[in-house]
């Protein structure tokens, strides 16, 4: 996917394209993580959509619920998807900084070959 370390350092127009592919993976990761927990919200624990956003974001980024779970399949929902918020939210922010951080350290790699 990225060059090897023996290679020389991407084009400009080579990092922007992985940046831009990357931003919008990870959008679209957030949203299939957002809708998902929106549904879950809405019908296991009859909230509006508007609760059921705030519901599903504020687990989403590790904040907690604001509203109580009533019944118990929407606490085993809640249990469910709190464990997979945090690797959902983990992991898109590894696919977003992917592209700056190999950059970086490939840069740190050249500058250490060339001296």
């Amino acid at each position: 996917m990225y060059e090897h370390k023996s290679a020389p350092l991407a084009s400009y127009e080579v990092f922007k394209k992985r940046v831009i592919r990357n931003t919008i993976l990870a959008a679209q990761m957030l949203i299939f993580s957002l809708l998902l927990g929106m549904a879950g919200y809405h019908f296991l624990n009859n909230l509006s959509w508007v609760d059921s956003l705030l519901d599903a974001s504020m687990i989403l980024t590790g904040m907690g619920p604001v509203h109580p779970m009533t019944n118990t399949s929407s606490k085993v929902f809640a249990s469910i998807y709190a464990l997979y918020s945090g690797v959902a939210f983990m992991t898109t922010i590894a696919v977003f900084l992917a592209p700056v951080i190999h950059r970086i350290m490939h840069r740190f790699h050249l500058e250490e070959k060339d001296k």
